[in-house]
């Protein structure tokens, strides 16, 4: 085995026996889901005239017709969120539990670089991002059948389908949060960096801003798929893997003593 498999191998191990990672990405999978079932409840006539008011103006009219496109939408809007800030968490941890643990010392006499380690920890957050995505759409088509709306279209499969892409996209954005826990050695820092993101992309798209700003652009992607052309979903990939490079050359230059 190589240094790379070796290290993907005690990674994987450490993700699969971690509570922070089944802990964030059950509250994702299943929260979501939950959320948007109580919403569309609630655009079916459920709860009071004002709670129905405020639904209508947070997530828009269409939410009132309760059904596949409904929950598509609202799931989407809930999910570019949640999901920054949970990929941001998992990734903050993976790369910044040695630190908090303090078992970094321990990595300078390992066989294994440590620039394999850092890749082994993105590669394995990335998986275990898109294993949560497939989970949170799987209960949210489990959830639409179960509030009866109706047998799954076509189109309705593509919604949930972007919403994984959504995810996914989101998770390489969220290699923000790992750059700093990196570079501050603290998990908090990390995570500190995946509120920010969230508060900054929900603003931009408050004010309107261009459709090219990374952090704002796959949710808007995902909401209206003609409205992003795929050269600023290219300039997300681009955004994770210069966030990855840096992760893992502050990681190859780790040292004992700052």
């Amino acid at each position: 085995m190589t240094g790379f498999g070796t290290a993907l191998a005690v990674e994987s191990r450490k993700a699969r026996a971690s509570w922070t990672l089944r802990v964030t990405g059950l509250l994702l999978a299943l929260g979501v889901p939950a959320i948007v079932a109580s919403l569309v409840v609630a655009a079916r006539g459920g709860g009071t005239p004002e709670a129905r008011a405020q639904l209508l103006a947070k997530l828009g009219p269409e939410v009132v017709a309760a059904d596949w496109h409904a929950l598509v939408l609202a799931s989407t809007q809930v999910t570019a969120a949640a999901s920054v800030f949970a990929f941001g968490m998992g990734a903050s941890w993976l790369v910044g539990r040695e630190f908090a643990d303090g078992t970094v010392p321990a990595l300078f006499g390992l066989p294994v670089g440590r620039r394999a380690i850092a890749t082994a920890k993105l590669v394995v957050h990335l998986c275990w991002a898109l294993l949560v995505c497939v989970a949170l759409v799987v209960v949210l088509a489990v959830a639409g059948l179960a509030l009866g709306l109706g047998p799954l279209t076509g189109a309705t499969a593509a919604g949930l389908a972007r919403i994984v892409v959504l995810g996914l996209l989101t998770a390489l954005i969220s290699l923000a949060a790992a750059v700093v826990a990196t570079l501050a050695r603290s998990v908090l820092a990390g995570v500190a960096v995946a509120a920010v993101t969230i508060v900054t992309a929900q603003i931009w798209v408050f004010v309107g801003g261009s459709v090219w700003f990374p952090l704002a652009s796959p949710a808007l992607w995902a909401m209206h798929p003609g409205s992003v052309p795929a050269g600023a979903l290219a300039l997300v990939v681009a955004f994770g893997a210069a966030c990855a490079a840096l992760t893992v050359e502050a990681w190859r230059r780790l040292q004992l003593a700052r």
